[in-house]
């Protein structure tokens, strides 16, 4: 119905973009969207509970590293079902947030490095407390003035 309302009103795919193109065909329904990025969301919080959880067996800090990174990332992935991947991506690139965004990113492959090839326990808790650290602050920067006041408290607090 769509297409045939832009085709009456003389703007047809041929005036469109080959990228809108694409993101018109492949878009989903508020509705999926929203169910997909629930359902997203609830494994990346389940898996960081899971992975908390297994945090006190012996020998669980490796599984607490895979988890707790597994499920930040699908909670970050959550996202492009409400926003779309390519508007995702945009926001992420974005110079304001851009910082967070390689420290967040980097933080996940090294917490997994450390797990899987240097099998240092104690360096992927590390790189987990910053992923900790690096989400959150991505996170804040979605909300205005929310890191201005971090800052701060947290100014507040050491002086």
């Amino acid at each position: 119905m769509e297409k045939l309302r832009r085709v009456l009103s003389g703007q047809d795919d041929e005036e469109q973009g080959l990228t809108a193109q694409v993101l018109d065909s492949t878009s989903l329904s508020f509705g999926t969207r929203v169910k997909w990025f629930a359902i997203c969301f609830v494994v990346g919080v389940c898996f960081s509970i899971l992975g908390t959880v297994l945090l006190w067996l012996p020998g669980g800090l490796k599984l607490f590293a895979v988890f707790y990174t597994l499920g930040n990332i699908a909670a970050l992935a959550s996202t492009c079902f409400l926003m779309g991947p390519l508007k995702q991506l945009k926001k992420m690139v974005d110079p304001n947030r851009l910082f967070a965004t390689i420290i967040m990113l980097l933080c996940f492959a090294l917490t997994l490095c450390a797990v899987f090839w240097w099998h240092k326990k104690g360096l992927a808790l590390i790189f987990c407390i910053l992923q900790f650290l690096a989400i959150t602050w991505y996170s804040l920067s979605y909300i205005p003035y929310a890191r201005d006041a971090v800052l701060k408290c947290c100014t507040s607090l050491i002086g």
